[in-house]
């Protein structure tokens, strides 16, 4: 496949997951919840999370994830794509995830087989000023993972940014 070829590939992805994105709502029930927001561009996610402890683990599993928001094609088509690829993850991997998707903004990384879907944020990489729409998903998920409680209201506290990243 030719470069150009490939590249028509990932915006097609992106353009798909953002027009029709199949992560858009509320997690039910809601274990953790947290707002991202990049103040250079003003994309803004809220993403909640239901968790899950299955009888081979005692690791939490993301069961859903969903967000709300607004912002560009590449944050919102990010955040679904992430979604995807996340369900049924357990906090662990997720993480491990987060860490990935970050090296491959940086273009040290590429996602296996069964997430190369994540790929197609790799284009990305070209426009530095548009990696933290890319990016802003990924931090307020570790966020909401690294939360040792959910908040008893449900709400997110404060919000996070990548605005110090790259």
């Amino acid at each position: 496949m030719t470069l150009d070829n490939l590249r028509n590939l990932y915006q097609q992805v992106i353009l798909e997951h953002y027009k029709k994105p199949r992560h858009r709502g509320q997690a039910d029930p809601v274990d953790r919840q947290q707002r991202g927001h990049n103040p250079s561009c003003g994309d803004t996610i809220d993403l909640t999370l239901s968790l899950e402890v299955s009888a081979d683990t005692s690791e939490p599993r993301i069961k859903q994830i969903k967000f709300e928001g607004e912002g560009c094609a590449i944050a919102m088509a990010s955040a679904d794509l992430m979604a995807d690829a996340l369900q049924g993850q357990t906090i662990t991997t997720a993480l491990k995830m987060v860490e990935q998707f970050q090296t491959m903004m940086k273009g040290q990384f590429e996602f296996p087989r069964e997430f190369r879907k994540l790929n197609a944020m790799q284009g990305v990489a070209q426009f530095p000023v548009r990696i933290k729409c890319a990016t802003l998903t990924w931090h307020t998920l570790r966020a909401a993972l690294e939360q040792t409680e959910p908040s008893p209201t449900n709400e997110a506290s404060g919000f996070v940014t990548n605005e110090d990243e790259y």
